[in-house]
């Protein structure tokens, strides 16, 4: 089978982790969404991981913000991932 993803085949997922980050540091989204000049929708889409597209600017708000990088907020899974 040719290795392309446009067959279908898992090739994994990308998990947001900011949920896990915010609650280990006591950060509301409300409070988030403040500190990174943004709406809580914005927020509330990344804290559960139903984000569609990565917009980059809000997530160097949130590295800024968090003092953290990037593979603090986003992980690669390769084994298949849930079905949303």
């Amino acid at each position: 089978m040719e290795n392309n993803i446009l067959y279908m085949r898992e090739y994994g997922c990308i998990r947001l982790r900011l949920k896990e980050v915010m609650d280990q540091r006591g950060i509301s989204r409300n409070q988030m969404a403040r500190r990174i000049g943004t709406r809580f929708e914005v927020v509330d889409k990344w804290y559960h991981g139903t984000v569609e597209n990565l917009d980059l600017d809000i997530l160097a708000r949130l590295c800024f913000a968090l003092d953290c990088q990037v593979e603090d907020l986003l992980e690669y899974k390769k084994e298949e991932c849930p079905k949303t």
